[in-house]
């Protein structure tokens, strides 16, 4: 069996991305893990399935397969690649798309400059629903590591994030405490992990550690989820830059009871096909 992928990036978070509607596709975490090798497959942080719509109101269902082959809620840079996979391949003509997902339904935008705008819905903040840990909701939480306490915020954008303030993102300890923080128990399904560095109250800097897959030069929810906590830690603006490894995206979120809006660049790398 052949099967047919485009290679796409999102400020260098890059993708498989599948028409899982032309193509019939049994997706395992085997088959992910080998799409997603380096070596001996494509190669991607993410390999993502364009399928048919299973929620009222949406054009297209959204899934999304981590390189370790764990399928997760939501993946924002991903989003942004397919909505201009859907669209460079004649999918959908509309520029306003609504797309179902593990997380619930979301919106992508495709702006007059190229830019992909994507609404990401209302962050979840209750423990519970991130779900962590924790006997009742706090702007930040002792989180233990060894014999020393971090200050985190915790919030879902769909999947669950902790965000760390650091003082330098260059020398921030992303590679020893991402793994830790990430299979911390609090977190019964693991978590991503932010570092921000607060450059001022527009803009900031920002490494991520991404369950299943380890440090990435984007996370689209990552950025979403710095500027909820920096928000709530009275921080941040409503508009916030946020400076990533790979490149900058737009994050707008007005506040408790409202969405948060990302925009960015999504771009297509090549197309081909492999033989399963």
């Amino acid at each position: 069996m052949r099967l047919h992928f485009t290679k796409m990036h999102g400020l260098g978070n890059d993708f498989v991305v599948i028409d899982a509607i032309s193509q019939r596709l049994d997706m395992t975490p085997e088959l992910s893990r080998r799409l997603a090798d380096r070596r001996f497959g494509i190669g991607c942080d993410q390999v993502l399935l364009v399928e048919a719509a299973r929620l009222p109101g949406t054009e297209f269902h959204y899934r999304i397969f981590n390189a370790d082959g764990s399928e997760v809620e939501q993946c924002g840079n991903g989003a942004r690649c397919f909505a201009r996979f859907v669209r460079d391949q004649g999918l959908t003509r509309s520029d306003d798309i609504a797309v179902g997902t593990a997380a619930g339904p979301i919106r992508l935008k495709a702006q007059p400059d190229g830019q992909i705008s994507v609404d990401m819905g209302v962050p979840q903040l209750d423990p519970a629903a991130i779900p962590f840990q924790a006997r009742r909701r706090a702007a930040a939480y002792d989180l233990w590591q060894g014999c020393s306490a971090l200050r985190i915020g915790a919030v879902s954008m769909g999947n669950p994030h902790a965000v760390l303030h650091v003082e330098d993102i260059a020398q921030a300890p992303v590679a020893e405490l991402g793994p830790r923080i990430e299979c911390d128990p609090r977190f019964p399904r693991r978590v991503n992990v932010g570092f921000m560095q607060i450059i001022d109250a527009a803009h900031i800097r920002l490494r991520v550690w991404e369950r299943g897959v380890g440090e990435t030069l984007a996370c689209g929810t990552g950025a979403c989820a710095a500027v909820v906590i920096g928000r709530l830690w009275g921080e941040l603006d409503e508009a916030v830059e946020v400076t990533l490894p790979g490149g900058a995206l737009q994050i707008q979120w007005a506040g408790e009871g409202a969405s948060v809006t990302m925009t960015g660049p999504a771009a297509r790398v090549f197309e081909g096909d492999i033989e399963l």
